[in-house]
């Protein structure tokens, strides 16, 4: 697995949803973005999903085994609300992060922990 690779792509597509997030609907250059948006996404799917919904699987069994595990990229920028069973009742999510591409349990809005990191595996 090239991890360089793996997170200069998602790097690209945090970049591209940013773009897209900036410009309005009636844009014109707003579909030709979610199309190259889309393409991004589909690729990174392509290369790299099995072997983050492994990473993502792992997390989910150990942090919050009631949840299913959806595609990588939806855990993306806002991330996934899940359900902690150390943590009841909070508000935790897991997001997917670039440089280092890894996956963070957010609790809240103030306090991160990083669950599981490329570079540790």
């Amino acid at each position: 697995m090239n991890t360089t690779a793996l997170d200069k792509a998602l790097q690209e597509i945090v970049k591209k949803r940013e773009e897209l997030a900036k410009i309005d609907y009636n844009n014109p250059k707003y579909d030709d973005l979610e199309e190259q948006l889309h393409d991004l996404e589909d690729a990174f799917q392509d290369e790299y999903g099995d072997f983050l919904e492994d990473a993502l699987q792992t997390v989910h069994d150990e942090y919050c085994p009631d949840n299913d595990v959806l595609m990588p990229i939806a855990y993306l920028g806002q991330g996934v609300p899940v359900e902690v069973d150390k943590l009841p009742g909070k508000d935790t999510r897991l997001v997917l992060s670039p440089a280092p591409t890894r996956i963070i349990l957010a609790l809240g809005k103030d306090k991160q922990q990083v669950v599981w990191s490329v570079d540790k595996k």
